[in-house]
């Protein structure tokens, strides 16, 4: 099947969804590369398009629900669980980050720093960097390392800080100013989301009033003179 899809799609559509599937990481529940997702989303398409054909559906609504089909399953298996995994590495990333900082401080290098921060903190983010600590043990550079970490996070926050990292390491410049500045990069964002989730709030009121207070409201209302017509 692998030899089919290589002909039915180019190589270039090949590597942008195997980039796309590296960034949901390796603790994903079922595991899959490119060339098993688009086997598995044309032998199924096959298999609804031939279920569709011998339904009573009529056959012009068909080539629909086969497009909706389709884009659904990346959306689902792909895109959404990257999203998800974006929010929630960036939920995890400051106090990751704020723990580096304080071992820095401590006067430790980058090196010995992310290892005490693995051991001390546990989240899927802390267990990104202990992949790159073992990819440093059997013999990449730890630049060469958090460069293959960048393609396999999903949030830009995160990789920007990462890259600031790996410039301040190259450059020789004072990695502990530089995350302090990450860290109220990152106190601002997550205020800057509480306060726009607090926003929000009114017009999902509003929402949920349109949809079931006022309909309620006006049935009271006009509930006796609806009857009373009735009668």
């Amino acid at each position: 099947m692998n030899n089919i899809v290589k002909k039915i799609y180019r190589s270039k559509d090949i590597n942008t969804i195997q980039n796309k599937i590296t960034l949901l990481g390796s603790e994903r529940k079922v595991k899959f590369n490119a060339l098993d997702f688009l086997s598995f989303r044309l032998l199924t398409t096959i298999f609804l398009t031939i279920i569709l054909l011998f339904s009573n559906i009529e056959y012009f609504i068909i080539p629909f629900l086969i497009v909706i089909y389709y884009n659904f399953i990346y959306y689902y298996l792909i895109t959404y669980q990257i999203s998800k995994r974006r929010r929630k590495l960036d939920d995890e990333a400051l106090t990751f980050f704020e723990v580096l900082n304080l071992t820095l401080k401590s006067g430790r290098n980058l090196t010995n720093s992310l290892d005490i921060t693995c051991k001390n903190v546990d989240s899927e983010l802390s267990r990104e960097f202990k992949k790159v600590l073992c990819e440093v043990e059997y013999g990449k550079t730890l630049m060469e390392a958090l460069d293959a970490l960048r393609r396999r996070i999903p949030s830009e926050t995160i990789n920007d800080i990462i890259l600031n990292i790996m410039q301040t390491s190259v450059f020789g410049n004072s990695i502990v100013e530089t995350m302090n500045n990450q860290i109220d990069y990152l106190r601002e964002k997550q205020i800057m989301e509480v306060k726009s989730e607090i926003n929000k709030i009114p017009n999902k009121v509003s929402i949920i009033s349109v949809i079931f207070i006022i309909p309620l409201i006006l049935l009271i209302i006009l509930g006796p003179f609806i009857v009373e017509l009735l009668g």
